[in-house]
């Protein structure tokens, strides 16, 4: 049975370390847009939500373009608060679980397989390969590995910024998505291959990631 879901993609922000004058969402990727890589990957899910503020006309018409039933929300106080505000914005009104994703990340096609395929909650890490990461520590109990806390510098993993929770848990927010996602810890972990575009340097390895073939 398909899982009650509703998709999140934060688009709001402005990618200032990134310096490339563009919102993340539309930084071109060997040749597409990264917000329609991210769609291209999400071709059976109904309800998706696309979150913006930051040259939201740009990126409106791009995914218009592509897919006409997104749903977009406008996080027009994007200069001052964080992710955790435009998730809460889209979750208003969501189905019975929320996949929030940020428009500044590349997933491996099979593990965004894997993601829809998840019929419960779970926050997602991988190796770390960013300039400045948030960490994950994790514990195993009964055969199940489980997210226990979020760090600066301990930690197995990289937080990612992928997760899937009950959709009345991630309606209050301003600040980043894992604070809204703390009071709930312990949650199943489930690491992906990814790619975050916060610095140059990680654009960088995101292109060279995609033309290699993800590998």
């Amino acid at each position: 049975m398909a899982v009650s879901r509703t998709v999140i993609i934060s688009c709001a922000g402005m990618g200032n370390r990134l310096g490339l004058g563009s919102t993340k969402a539309l930084v071109d990727i060997d040749g597409k847009p990264l917000i329609i890589r991210h769609l291209e990957m999400l071709e059976e899910e109904r309800d998706i939500r696309v979150v913006v503020g930051y040259q939201a006309e740009k990126v409106i018409d791009v995914v218009r373009k592509y897919r006409e039933d997104i749903l977009f929300v406008f996080n027009r106080r994007y200069r001052e608060t964080g992710t955790g505000a435009s998730v809460a914005l889209a979750a208003r009104y969501a189905n019975q679980y929320v996949l929030s994703l940020d428009g500044d990340l590349l997933v491996h096609p099979e593990d965004m397989e894997k993601i829809l395929a998840c019929d419960h909650e779970f926050i997602s890490g991988g190796v770390p390969g960013t300039d400045d990461p948030w960490m994950l520590q994790t514990y195993e109990e009964n055969g199940r590995e489980y997210v226990s806390s979020f760090s600066k510098n301990i930690g197995t993993y990289e937080w990612n910024g992928v997760t899937q929770m009950k959709s009345q848990k991630m309606q209050n927010g301003t600040g980043h998505v894992f604070q809204m996602l703390e009071p709930y810890l312990p949650v199943p972990f489930l690491e992906l291959r990814t790619r975050e575009i916060d610095t140059v340097n990680d654009y960088e390895r995101a292109v060279a990631w995609v033309k290699n073939k993800f590998h």
